[in-house]
């Protein structure tokens, strides 16, 4: 039986379309553009998220799930560990990896600027466990440097 390449073959999903009905997150407006139920996705779920000023979510982790944030506009800060003791920062056109069972939490790092963000996870489903961490005080600033170029 041939493929029907017009109809399961390429999606553009307009910006305009894209579904509210996901997870969401006081302080976060989330909206999925890939997915199973939208495009058929096996393997990945991608929208976007925007996170309103001060605003953060609790700590958490995405079980087996890789995520991977771009920054579009405004200043992300994310806090990751254990007591989410370490904390890096990452502006428009970086890109944030988050392995997966990391605790972590993500932070508007301004306090008048609304993060604008694309979101991509390495499954179709939304796996979200909440964790109780009690965060240390003063977080220690990474900076990643690749294997590729250290020295």
């Amino acid at each position: 039986m041939p493929t029907d390449w017009k109809h399961d073959g390429v999606r553009v999903v307009p910006a305009d379309s894209t579904d509210i009905n996901t997870a969401q997150t006081p302080g976060m407006d989330r909206r999925a553009a890939i997915n199973f139920a939208r495009v058929g996705a096996q393997k990945l779920w991608a929208g976007t998220v925007h996170i309103h000023a001060n605003a953060k979510t609790g700590a958490h982790h995405h079980g087996p799930l890789e995520s991977v944030i771009y920054v579009v506009k405004g200043k992300a800060r994310m806090r990751w560990g254990e007591k989410l003791e370490f904390t890096a920062e990452a502006s428009p056109g970086d890109f944030i990896y988050i392995p997966p069972f990391v605790p972590h939490q993500e932070i508007n790092a301004s306090a008048d600027e609304t993060l604008e963000c694309v979101l991509v996870r390495s499954d179709g489903e939304a796996v979200v466990v909440n964790l109780d961490i009690e965060p240390v005080e003063r977080p220690e600033n990474v900076k990643w440097i690749d294997p590729i170029h250290r020295e």
